[in-house]
């Protein structure tokens, strides 16, 4: 069976120079970056930031996608690592409360140049590459817009009622729940969500979970899209000027015109083909990863998750 895990490359700047966190593993006598396996129950995002806590002390939100690392382990097993970048802030360094422990003797900041030689696998090199190229290409401070469509709602023809009012199951329910560890982790802090009371109820829990309050706008309701009333654009202009990562909640018609306007307002070429990323299933989203300093270059990377 194959064993899934999910780490970071934690970086932060010093001096005017980014600097990135390698690991000095207790029992395994090596050095790595900070990463940990799925615990049952979790999606990959949540554990990287958990695995990053428990071993660094480190709070952080994730930012870049930046690949996949697979090999196998002398049990056998093949073994599969998701990693993201996920930038440190002064207030969380400050904040860190590791001590050397059984699992991890040390902790240390480098240069990416000085962690390539350090590292101990040819494979969390290929990593450190990665978000290197992203440095050169002045990309790596982001942040993300991420599409949300609602959970699991009664279905139209078992409502007798107005389409925006119709609620969750029970299944939609647990699903919005679910979703929260994940949403958490890119560390969104701006919250909007069509009108309907299944959009409401669905962004409700992370809400709570992040102390956030939610607006509400017909702009991204289905309603409003079907009728040719929406005003997708202001929104997506919005959220783009501000440059703060967001969660738009919204319905499986509208997240592909939310996706297209994305594209449209960040320069990005082929935003038909960026669309087809907001086909998603009930409680499925989409994060749109974004430049910081230059929204204007164009989506820098999307990534999809699904409930189980």
């Amino acid at each position: 069976m194959t064993v899934f895990a999910a780490g970071a490359v934690c970086w932060r700047i010093v001096d005017g120079k980014i600097l990135v966190l390698l690991i000095h593993r207790t029992r395994h006598k090596d050095v790595s970056l900070p990463k940990g396996k799925l615990d049952p129950g979790e999606v990959l995002p949540q554990t990287a930031v958990r695995e990053i806590a428990e071993e660094t002390g480190l709070k952080v939100n994730l930012g870049l996608p930046l690949g996949v690392t697979n090999y196998v382990m002398p049990n056998h097993r093949e073994k599969v690592v998701h990693y993201w970048a996920a930038e440190v802030t002064e207030e969380a360094v400050l904040a860190s409360t590791f001590v050397p422990n059984s699992e991890v003797a040390a902790l240390e900041w480098m240069p990416v140049s000085r962690a390539l030689t350090s590292i101990s696998y040819k494979r969390d090199a290929e990593i450190l590459k990665r978000f290197q190229a992203f440095v050169d290409d002045g990309l790596i401070s982001t942040f993300a817009i991420i599409a949300l469509r609602h959970a699991k709602a009664i279905p139209a023809f078992d409502f007798d009622g107005r389409d925006a009012a119709r609620p969750l199951t029970q299944r939609g329910l647990h699903e919005a729940r679910f979703i929260v560890p994940g949403l958490s982790a890119f560390g969104p802090t701006v919250l909007r969500s069509s009108t309907a009371l299944r959009c409401q109820q669905t962004i409700a829990p992370t809400a709570e979970a992040l102390g956030l309050p939610v607006k509400k706008t017909d702009s991204i309701s289905q309603d409003a899209f079907e009728n040719g009333t929406s005003d997708i654009r202001s929104v997506v202009g919005k959220r783009v000027r501000r440059r703060a990562t967001a969660i738009l909640c919204s319905h499986g018609p509208v997240l592909p015109e939310i996706m297209r306007e994305v594209a449209l307002a960040t320069g990005t070429t082929k935003p038909a083909s960026i669309a087809r990323a907001g086909d998603l299933p009930v409680a499925g989203y989409t994060v749109i990863h974004l430049s910081r300093e230059r929204p204007g270059s164009g989506i820098i990377a999307v990534e999809t998750h699904v409930p189980h």
